[in-house]
């Protein structure tokens, strides 16, 4: 039995599992998973350094991001490949990405398993962070491996989309993509998050509309994101609580499409040059003359606002919402806005 999710929408066909990747893995059924991108440990924490933002910040991630050595990364990625394609249905595929410290591996590992090689991708990231050792040449790429489950898989490839978006050319294996936008990093930042544009081409390119698609690896939830977008259903998996936490925040603002409107009552404004003038020339006080905290229940099935009430706390605006008679309603969502008006004087 899988373990109970840490979030799952129904309606949208999201579920999160926190744990062990090989451990869900092992008790997911198999041939049901028809699409995977994985984005594994890279095993590049090694103490160095690299420029960010101008400034110059190590390179640790983590200590899972740490290299426990040639061999033993092996193990791992062969481990988690093979429960990977035991997963995938028949004519399924997975792309997983990676610099040169896992990539190879990765590939070596996709060859013992016998998963059919399909094209190996480069990612360039045209504003690549400089070299400051100045003894090798600028990391500015990284490779994506696309594989089917075997030699006998009749994968999914929509060339006709992809040659419409290239510009009417055949697409061809070098993809520019700038790294994920401060829009994107807006609730937190994964260390090594990829763009939704990268993402949404995977999906767009090897997948169908409502298919299902797992990421072993899910991190910050990019993948989540652009399967809701492109109409996917996604199965998540991340052992680290923070990672989860920070999907979540994505995947519920994407998933939010409400309008709450705020009512002001109106004034009578004088609009005379003399009063322009002034108003331009005082210095502002401001009195607060209106506070208002307001919770919104937000329905599982219905998109919408089903109940909204001013309330103190999360628990008195509950309760409140078991007195009325949407109280049989599924609520998935529930958003507190705060709001103070002022006085200018």
């Amino acid at each position: 039995m899988l373990p109970e999710p840490v979030f799952h929408d129904a309606k949208h066909h999201i579920k999160i599992f926190q744990g062990d990747c090989l451990d869900i893995l092992a008790k997911i059924p198999e041939d049901t998973i028809d699409l995977i991108f994985a984005d594994p440990p890279y095993f590049l924490s090694n103490d160095g350094i690299t420029c960010h933002a101008g400034r110059m910040v190590s390179v640790n991630k983590g200590q899972w991001d740490r290299s426990p050595g040639p061999a033993k990364m092996h193990d791992f990625n062969r481990a988690w490949l093979a429960a990977c394609q035991r997963v995938l249905q028949p004519n399924g595929s997975i792309w997983v990405s990676g610099t040169s410290h896992v990539i190879h591996s990765v590939g070596f590992a996709m060859q013992q398993l016998e998963f059919k090689l399909l094209n190996d991708i480069t990612w360039v990231k045209p504003n690549p962070p400089p070299n400051l050792s100045c003894r090798y040449f600028t990391h500015a790429t990284e490779t994506l491996i696309w594989a089917a489950k075997n030699k006998k898989s009749k994968h999914t490839f929509h060339y006709k989309l992809m040659k419409e978006t290239n510009g009417g050319k055949q697409m061809k294996s070098v993809w520019p993509f700038y790294p994920p936008s401060t829009d994107e990093k807006r609730f937190g930042k994964h260390p090594t998050q990829k763009p939704i544009a990268l993402l949404e081409r995977i999906l767009l390119a090897s997948s169908n509309p409502y298919d299902l698609v797992l990421d072993p690896f899910l991190g910050g939830g990019t993948t989540a994101i652009a399967a809701i977008r492109a109409s996917r259903f996604i199965n998540g998996i991340d052992s680290f609580p923070e990672w989860n936490s920070l999907a979540l925040r994505r995947i519920v603002a994407e998933l939010i499409f409400v309008q709450i409107s705020v009512d002001l009552c109106s004034v009578s404004v004088d609009r005379s040059g003399a009063a322009e003038t002034h108003a331009r020339n005082r210095t502002l006080v401001a009195k607060l003359v209106q506070q208002e905290r307001k919770f919104y229940f937000i329905g599982t099935n219905q998109r919408e606002v089903i109940y909204s009430v001013e309330a103190e706390s999360l628990d008195d605006a509950w309760q409140k919402f078991r007195a009325t008679n949407h109280s049989n309603k599924e609520i998935l969502f529930v958003i507190k806005t705060e709001t103070e008006i002022y006085l200018a004087q």
